[in-house]
């Protein structure tokens, strides 16, 4: 198994859930973090967490981008997974159009729980979510709509629906010959978090999410995960 961050950059963040690139604006009372998906090329699949923000570096998706830079084609993502329907994490899906919407990982499969998208779509003031592209997902062809709270994938791919930060958040591992691979996407998304026992504001349910955290620390250590971190600005990821 290899893991690669795909760091779309460091931001500025504002209450109205706009990114800034740091180096183009960093102001203090904005909250910073960095932006990173994650591929993870196993035996079998090339697997993409999460997709990043929606935007462009020279008139191509910056997932592209990122991909470009370790050399792999957009063309070689098998599986995308993702965590939640926040902006930062699923805008990288795909462009929108007035009247179509094209994927960015044709080739591949990608799973979304239903769930979450029928929260998304009660959420009509919320700026986390991009209406106009989650209106729009019922168009792509390569999307399972999953319904369950836990399942497999594959032999090597889990997910379970652990709530937390969202409604219907999932977090995923991955195993294969002897190493698991852990994102808990928002729920855990900077080191720093498991140093800081706390109920976040910022979550739907801030008691849910730190218990997780609590609890995937134990089992990391016991079972020596490396967990992924979507938001941290120097640690990407960890070892236990």
């Amino acid at each position: 198994m290899k893991i690669i961050p795909l760091k779309e950059g460091n931001y500025a963040v504002s209450r109205i859930k706009e990114f800034t690139l740091l180096e183009e604006g960093g102001n203090a009372e904005y909250t910073k973090m960095a932006v990173t998906p994650f591929l993870v090329i196993t035996e079998h699949d090339h697997i993409l967490l999460d997709t990043g923000l929606h935007l462009t570096h020279h008139h191509e998706p910056l997932i592209y981008h990122c991909l470009k830079k370790e050399n792999i084609r957009p063309e070689q993502i098998t599986k995308v997974l993702l965590s939640h329907l926040h902006k930062d994490h699923a805008d990288g899906v795909g462009q929108v159009t007035e009247h179509s919407f094209q994927c960015n990982f044709p080739g591949a499969t990608i799973y979304i729980q239903q769930r979450e998208l029928d929260f998304a779509l009660q959420q009509k003031d919320n700026p986390s979510y991009n209406l106009p592209m989650l209106e729009k997902l019922h168009l792509l062809p390569n999307i399972v709509w999953m319904q369950e709270d836990s399942g497999k994938i594959t032999d090597q791919v889990s997910f379970e629906v652990t709530g937390g930060h969202s409604p219907f958040h999932q977090s995923f591992r991955i195993e294969e010959g002897g190493k698991t691979a852990f994102y808990g996407a928002d729920n855990l998304p900077l080191r720093s978090y498991l140093r800081m026992p706390l109920a976040y504001k910022t979550d739907y349910d801030g008691k849910k999410a730190k218990d997780l955290r609590q609890q995937w620390e134990k089992q990391a250590i016991a079972e020596h995960w490396t967990i992924l971190f979507y938001h941290d600005m120097k640690t990407p990821l960890v070892d236990f």
